[in-house]
């Protein structure tokens, strides 16, 4: 980890964004589709190569197929007042290998959302970044009353 002074922005190292991945299972899958950038959220697993979700062949199928992709997660931690945010990005790719097909079936990776989910795609991260910051108080900016900061004042 390294950490800004000035901006209170700690500059997260891979090994530590590839765990906090490990923690998640649901991300932000950004891919252009027709020249603009569109967001969709995947469950994942890890798989040791890469990040492994499900999808059918439709818009974010074939628009991650086309262009380089990204994952992101993120988590706001309450208790602590520390936000972090953890970006991958890479190229997807349909798993169609037998024995690597094989291998994505056993992560009893299930689709979260109802319908025909039967291409495995992974993303191996060109590179992945990650950010840990201290949220500023919720008073100071007049934060909504159901903005997550507040959690830490209750």
């Amino acid at each position: 980890m390294e950490s800004t002074p000035h901006t209170a922005i700690e500059r997260l190292d891979p090994e530590e964004c590839w765990a906090l991945l490990g923690q998640m299972n649901v991300g932000r899958l950004a891919v252009l589709v027709e020249g603009h950038p569109d967001i969709f959220p995947v469950n994942y697993v890890l798989d040791g190569q890469g990040i492994v979700f499900r999808m059918g062949a439709g818009t974010k199928y074939w628009s991650a197929m086309k262009a380089p992709t990204a994952l992101e997660i993120d988590r706001f931690e309450a208790g602590a007042s520390k936000a972090w945010s953890v970006v991958a990005r890479g190229r997807a790719a349909v798993i169609l290998e037998r024995h690597e097909l094989a291998e994505a079936e056993a992560l009893d990776l299930e689709p979260w959302q109802a319908g025909s989910k039967n291409h495995y795609v992974r993303i191996i991260p060109e590179s992945i970044t990650g950010r840990r910051f201290t949220t500023t108080r919720p008073d100071i900016w007049k934060a909504p009353l159901n903005d997550a900061r507040r959690e830490s004042f209750r």
